[in-house]
């Protein structure tokens, strides 16, 4: 049989990284959005913007787990990294139009940041397209993709609790008023 071009041995380290790290930071921003569901739930930019970000972090998790699994080629690792990315891609997108539509909150609600996750994910699916043709470079771009994704959705959740707080912070003094 001949030798594949995706060498998983080669791999490991950097997809044992990053899918821990994704997962730690998955199980703290769960964490941070469960003590302010009520505010969450209640705004559709919070709403999308927390399953958007639950969604990206658990999708470089799952890309990285399938990433490392045994006995895997070229084929099937730039299947799951483009099953994935293209997944995550479309929860993201999804949900930041319909935040722009039904117009919640807007704290950090622009077409530029639109725009730079939307090529973050972009980017990860053409990398994976293109380990899929046979070429390593592609697995390379996709693994810089989900590496700029990382900062991306953590300066998401900053937003969120940004938009959360100010949100806190108007009940709060609405409630003053009517004492």
């Amino acid at each position: 049989m001949a030798t594949d071009i995706y060498r998983p041995e080669i791999w490991s380290g950097f997809f044992q990284l990053v899918g821990t790290a994704s997962a730690a930071l998955t199980g703290l921003v769960f964490v941070s959005m469960s003590l302010n569901l009520d505010i969450i739930t209640q705004d559709v930019t919070h709403r999308n913007r927390a399953i958007g970000t639950l969604a990206g972090l658990a999708a470089i998790f799952m890309a990285c787990a399938f990433a490392i699994m045994g006995g895997q080629n070229h084929l099937a690792v730039g299947a799951e990294l483009l099953i994935v990315s293209s997944t995550a891609a479309t929860i993201y997108v999804h949900g930041y139009l319909q935040s722009l539509k039904q117009q919640g909150s807007t704290v950090g609600l622009n077409y530029t940041r639109i725009t730079i996750g939307a090529s973050c994910y972009a980017v990860e699916i053409i990398g994976a397209l293109i380990l899929t043709l046979g070429h390593i470079m592609g697995l390379y771009i996709a693994a810089a993709a989900i590496i700029l994704n990382v900062p991306f959705l953590i300066s998401g959740v900053w937003l969120l609790l940004v938009g959360v707080h100010q949100d806190l912070t108007k009940q709060q003094k609405s409630r003053s008023r009517k004492r």
